[in-house]
């Protein structure tokens, strides 16, 4: 699949979900901490990888995860979850 920048977009396909948990498969690229976008009835909701198995990956739903299904499309973003740091943050446990 075309990402519109003349590169390839991988994707994978839901295959349980639950409680705020996903298991994918088709992400072989994926990286743990990554971004995932899913594309579910309630529009897109992301997650983050959080296990990298043989044949699927684990993924933490940061959203509404009652709107993921089995079967829903899942696209890798290439970037790796992070938090900006500044003064707000000073004293805080992350």
């Amino acid at each position: 699949v075309g990402d519109g920048l003349g590169g390839v977009t991988e994707t994978g396909s839901v295959l349980t979900a639950g409680d705020g948990i996903a298991r994918v498969y088709g992400l072989s690229g994926a990286l743990a901490g990554e971004l995932l976008e899913f594309e579910g009835s309630g529009g897109k909701v992301q997650g983050m990888v959080l296990n990298l198995e043989e044949d699927n990956v684990g993924v933490a739903i940061l959203g509404r995860f009652e709107t993921i299904k089995e079967g829903d499309v899942v696209r890798r973003t290439k970037s790796i979850m992070s938090v900006p740091v500044g003064d707000a943050l000073l004293a805080r446990t992350v």
